[in-house]
């Protein structure tokens, strides 16, 4: 956790709203919308290093002339089918066309062995994603934006770096997955504890080299025990119900958000918020709610990023929370954001501080 004071610079929103209660479906959690003024496509495309990269690609029904679009990506282990598919379908009805992926390893986009930890290739499916929308002719290339929920903040932040195409940036809910993966939880992974993880992934790695079966590491737990901890809690209620629960034919619901635990630790040589202010001066924002175990990161990010940022506060929401309950995920400032990140050049601005209110 990165030292900051928040109030002394960019744009900072809040939202409120009421504490959601855990284990329903309360405050419209609906991941599976399906809109009628959208058409969705399954889509295929390749990435740079000709691996096939999975989307499903929306189109307002009334869409006329060139538009502007977004490609979204999902939760860390989760597919677009979770929380992606309902953000992409969310924004199109607003105009844009959007593109929810799965990045490379994961869902229905190629790569082997299957739930393999490379963020450098999950940045890429951003990328090709780009690359994919680029060439449509119902497009305009000059104005497209992407979005990453959860893990996928650190991907299209480490994606907008290096690619210029990308012109506004938002997060919600966003990880640092190389700090949560080397510190955990405001600093809660000692020195020792990193050392053991780096060494049993080493350990896991060298018994697959030797024949043995495939390990998987972290994800949503099976069940809930009286261990089970909040967060636990929280993931389960999603992943493991009705409410978000999606296995893709590559992978069984014994594994669904399972890395392989010879690849994740590959995550502690990951600083994706490491110079990030070179995508200054496109528009950067992080949602997070205000109850949510991840805020850490999105305050991070916002004091790591150049101008123009914000930072957009959900009162009471925690983290899963920004996943698929639809009377608290801010739609109507997401889309203000990539209406003008994506309708004209961004400029650097003074320090403000505003709030929004419902």
């Amino acid at each position: 956790m990165i030292g900051r004071n928040l109030a002394s610079v960019g744009v900072i929103m809040t939202v409120s709203a009421t504490t959601a209660t855990a284990q329903n479906l309360s405050f419209g959690a609906d991941n599976f919308y399906v809109s009628n003024v959208v058409t969705m496509q399954p889509i295929f495309f390749p990435n740079q290093f000709n691996m096939r990269i999975a989307g499903n690609l929306f189109v307002p029904n009334n869409l006329s002339g060139n538009a502007s679009a977004i490609v979204v990506g999902p939760p860390f282990g989760a597919t677009k089918e979770q929380s992606a598919n309902l953000y992409a379908t969310k924004l199109a009805e607003q105009g844009f066309v959007t593109l929810s992926i799965d990045p490379a390893f994961w869902g229905a986009s190629e790569g082997t062995p299957r739930q393999a930890v490379l963020p450098d290739m999950y940045a890429e499916s951003f990328s090709a994603a780009v690359d994919y929308l680029s060439l449509q002719t119902f497009v305009d290339r000059e104005r497209i934006g992407a979005l990453g929920i959860c893990g996928s903040g650190s991907w299209v932040i480490t994606a907008a770096k290096i690619d210029t195409r990308i012109k506004a940036v938002a997060t919600s809910s966003m990880y640092d997955m190389g700090a949560a993966t080397r510190d955990g939880m405001r600093n809660g992974v000692d020195f020792a504890q990193r050392q053991a993880r780096i060494a049993s992934g080493a350990a896991q790695r060298q018994i697959e080299v030797d024949g043995g079966e495939t390990a998987y590491n972290g994800g949503t737990p099976q069940a809930i025990t009286e261990n089970s901890t909040a967060i636990d809690i929280e993931f389960f209620d999603f992943y493991r119900t009705a409410r978000g629960e999606f296995t893709p034919p590559s992978s069984l619901p014994t594994l669904t958000t399972y890395p392989t635990l010879s690849s994740v630790f590959r995550l502690m040589n990951y600083y994706p918020l490491e110079g990030m202010n070179i995508i200054s001066p496109r528009p950067v924002m992080f949602v997070a709610g205000t109850q949510a175990h991840s805020r850490e990161f999105a305050e991070d990010a916002y004091y790591l990023a150049g101008y123009p940022k914000e930072l957009v506060w959900v009162e009471g929401a925690g983290h899963v929370d920004l996943y698929d309950r639809t009377e608290l995920i801010p739609f109507g400032r997401l889309t203000s954001f990539f209406r003008d990140g994506l309708g004209s050049p961004a400029a650097a601005s003074n320090a403000t501080i505003s709030s929004q209110h419902r």
